[in-house]
């Protein structure tokens, strides 16, 4: 993808500058959202902004677009590098300082950019076609206000790695009593005997789009229960099926933890028909 959005201009990447002084190059200071469309459709616009909105007025930063601005943007990345299969990044940073100083500064514009980069064809509800995560768990030691979707993701990233080391494609995260937060970079679940169980909403866990579209259809649809409440990594290692959860890649099944397999090692029952109602909802939101 080769056109990006960079205050109020749309530039070959290659041309994208900002200054060294840009808070969120040297703080991190930042709210970013990932957007994913499909020929030209996007899935949980609206929520992706709304929460976009939430980050920026929870560290401060006053851009003031509305949802037609940013959909604005997000459509002529879309026409300018293909349509296809495409998320739509959008960075939100305090803007450029003439001092490093960790206060906010006042007076100062936000840096705003934004790009598309490709993403596989969506997911389709089909066991035969679906590879299932092999993932590994540690203990979460990020920060204690993962709600705010910030650009500072370095302990994410740290996590990440601790699996990708070990062959994994996720690492799943648990607190200090041994609860299930998240993922480094998807929101997780497990399933017991029939009924999606997820840790609930808090300053642990980032309150995904996708979680958010998929808990709403599965409860709106009623044939699978759902529950929002604490998991114990024991529970984990003894449920069923265990998914993840993100916008690039809707609902992943995880067969196996820590060289373990999950239930059977197979993807689940659970899992087809709660891909199949996402599938077919995803892009009322």
């Amino acid at each position: 993808m080769s056109i990006v959005y960079l205050n109020n201009s749309y530039i070959p990447m290659a041309e994208a500058k900002i200054s060294p002084m840009d808070r969120g190059f040297l703080f991190g200071d930042g709210i970013y959202e990932v957007v994913p469309s499909y020929n030209g459709q996007m899935v949980g616009f609206a929520p992706h902004i709304d929460r976009m909105n939430n980050g920026l007025s929870a560290v401060g930063i006053e851009l003031g677009w509305s949802h037609q601005q940013w959909k604005e943007v997000c459509d002529n990345l879309i026409e300018k590098n293909g349509s296809g299969n495409l998320a739509l990044y959008l960075h939100v940073s305090r803007g450029a300082d003439t001092k490093r100083f960790h206060a906010y500064p006042e007076d100062i514009e936000p840096t705003v950019f934004a790009f598309a980069f490709e993403i596989p064809p969506a997911p389709v509800p089909d066991k035969s076609k679906v590879v299932g995560y092999k993932v590994a768990t540690h203990r979460d030691l990020r920060w204690e206000r993962c709600q705010i979707k910030s650009t500072a993701l370095l302990g994410n990233v740290m996590h990440f790695q601790h699996g990708y080391e070990q062959g994994a494609n996720e690492t799943l995260l648990y607190n200090e009593r041994n609860e299930l937060t998240e993922a480094s970079a998807c929101n997780a679940y497990i399933v017991k005997d029939g009924v999606v169980i997820t840790p609930p909403v808090d300053n642990q866990i980032l309150a995904g789009i996708t979680r958010h579209i998929l808990l709403d259809l599965l409860r709106k649809e009623g044939s699978i229960p759902v529950e929002e409440r604490p998991v114990t990594m024991d529970e984990v290692f003894d449920a069923d099926e265990v998914w993840v959860t993100s916008s690039s890649k809707e609902v992943v099944p995880v067969i196996e933890i820590d060289g373990q397999p999950v239930g059977d090692g197979n993807i689940g029952d659970v899992w087809l028909a709660a891909q199949t109602i996402y599938s077919a909802g995803k892009l009322n939101y």
